[in-house]
């Protein structure tokens, strides 16, 4: 008989987690829409100190020609960009920390489900080399197909979390009954997350054609960015359309067929809020001049998306959907 404390334990410290990663992922997003990311232009220390200055004065005189040569061309102390990104690497840090704390809780499971200790040590090593490939985008001076790679890692990681906690309860889950889902309610799910995902690599191509953009206009003059947008951005706007109805479709099969204290029906509702959100960021970034709030709402809001599905999938799977499902 497991401890009942240790599972309670374990899944609210797996759910913490999950919720510090998005919280990386938005802090992430807001470095890289105030254009921050080389606020601390060296790793893991910033400015050569662990907790960095607040004032130009409290660097070396010479502190240009030093990271000049070390390839990073004018490096200009600026303490908003600076704590900024410092409080990013705060929070990663904090986010590494209950990683390891979730894996070692998860050792309750050696003896009755020792797959969910595998994938929750598996989180660690996975965490643990995106920290590095975090370092590695700071060496590469923030070059886009690396801060790509950074966030998809993310992605990953998320996926991974979430599907460690729900199998931890898949006994709870198995008891959702599922039979008033239509039939094609498991496939629509699929392809909306696929359709999630490619819409998550537009909008990575969108956000690095963005941070060139940015650059160029020096992080001013924000109105006159969409001016620049790449072709990709009228297939990523256009493309959201299908995102919303689908989900939509989604999010009202879970309302109309689940009662409203059915995890299935939150798990839709907030489905549908979260499109909805993002479908108003991302018309505010189009149409009221690219406001720096909008960028990282847009961004987390996306990586929620596939979350809320995913776990969604993955309920649907375990409640026995595949064979109880009756048409409609």
């Amino acid at each position: 008989m497991m401890n009942t404390q240790a599972v309670l334990r374990f899944r609210r410290l797996g759910t913490l987690t999950i919720f510090a990663v998005y919280l990386v992922i938005l802090a992430g997003g807001i470095v890289r829409a105030s254009g921050a990311g080389m606020g601390c232009p060296d790793w893991p220390t910033c400015f050569g100190q662990w907790i960095p200055p607040t004032e130009e004065t409290q660097l070396p005189s010479n502190y240009h020609e030093i990271y000049a040569q070390r390839g990073y061309e004018n490096t200009q102390f600026n303490p908003v960009k600076t704590w900024t990104e410092y409080t990013n690497r705060l929070i990663g840090a904090t986010t590494g920390l209950l990683v390891m704390l979730t894996a070692w809780s998860s050792r309750i499971y050696l003896k009755t489900d020792k797959t969910i200790f595998q994938l929750a040590f598996s989180s660690v090593f996975v965490v643990g080399f995106q920290g590095w490939l975090g370092s590695s985008v700071v060496a590469s001076n923030l070059k886009p197909l690396m801060i790509t790679l950074h966030m998809l890692l993310a992605l990953f990681i998320v996926a991974l979390l979430i599907y460690t906690i729900a199998r931890s309860q898949r006994d709870a889950i198995s008891q959702l009954d599922t039979q008033k889902f239509p039939d094609k309610f498991k496939t629509v799910l699929v392809v909306a997350m696929g359709m999630t995902l490619l819409q998550i690599a537009m909008g990575t191509q969108v956000r690095e054609a963005v941070d060139f953009i940015a650059h160029e206009h020096s992080y001013i003059d924000r109105q006159y960015w969409r001016d620049d947008f790449p072709g990709i951005f009228y297939i990523h706007r256009s493309f959201s359309s299908l995102i919303l109805f689908t989900n939509l479709w989604i999010a009202w099969t879970c309302y109309r067929a689940m009662p409203k204290t059915n995890l299935l029906f939150r798990t839709g509702l907030a489905l549908g809020m979260l499109v909805i959100t993002a479908i108003v960021a991302g018309i505010t970034l189009d149409r009221l001049g690219m406001p720096p709030i909008a960028q990282p709402v847009h961004l987390l809001m996306a990586n929620l998306i596939f979350g809320t599905q995913f776990f969604l999938y993955i309920c649907v799977n375990y409640a026995g959907a595949g064979e109880t499902l009756k048409p409609g």
